[in-house]
């Protein structure tokens, strides 16, 4: 009987604002059932014991607000096909929902996040790489939108956390990881754009699977 070969995770990086989260949308609709998608947003640490106003003062734009361990936990998990348990993080309250959801591996899994390529033994976990390549007044325009309307930010506020801690943060610990990625995309990114990508992935993952035997 042949082994199964494990999924092929795929890390996409970028900053603040870059994309992330509409490119992993998009080859998901493209590649259906055979891909799965994990948020690096869903990871950052819970601090109960802190209340809101110290929770709000988290500087969540340095790796250090990440729960690591637990980022590794789920994903050796799913490169064993193993079932896991995924946390879900709400920015409202920068604090993690009570509820888990429950994540079933597929062939590929698309893994969007802020710092995934800097750690070398995280990153040896993931079998291809893409980094979003978007300039920083694209990338505030986006985040004042989403902050605005679905974390319940001002539009001030946005702009301030941006200046002062979103691009120094990203100028140290984000930029840094493009030379690690093995696909380079530059903003604005375009259907043609993301089906090549599609289709290298799906290129990829063949590659994974077992031939028939040779007499």
């Amino acid at each position: 009987m042949k082994k199964m070969p494990a999924p092929l995770l795929v890390a996409i990086v970028g900053g603040s604002g870059a994309g992330k989260s509409w490119l992993a949308g998009r080859l998901q609709s493209i590649l259906g059932n055979k891909a799965a998608r994990l948020s690096l947003d869903d990871f950052y640490r819970d601090r109960p014991e802190l209340t809101l106003p110290r929770r709000a003062r988290i500087n969540f734009d340095h790796p250090r607000a990440i729960d690591w361990p637990l980022l590794e936990r789920v994903l050796r998990d799913c490169l064993a096909w193993r079932t896991t348990r995924v946390p879900q993080y709400d920015f409202k309250t920068h604090a993690r929902l009570l509820r888990s959801r429950i994540l079933r591996p597929k062939p590929l899994i698309l893994v969007e996040g802020l710092w995934l390529l800097r750690n070398p033994e995280l990153r040896r976990l993931f079998g291809t790489s893409i980094y979003i390549d978007c300039p920083a007044k694209v990338r505030l325009i986006r985040r004042q939108a989403r902050d605005s309307s679905i974390r319940g930010r001002s539009v001030e506020s946005v702009r301030r956390c941006f200046r002062d801690v979103v691009e120094p943060m990203n100028t140290r610990f984000v930029t840094p990881q493009a030379r690690r990625a093995a696909i380079l995309l530059k903003t604005p990114i375009t259907g043609a754009d993301v089906r090549r990508v599609a289709a290298q992935l799906l290129g990829e993952l063949k590659k994974r699977v077992p031939g028939p035997k040779s007499d």
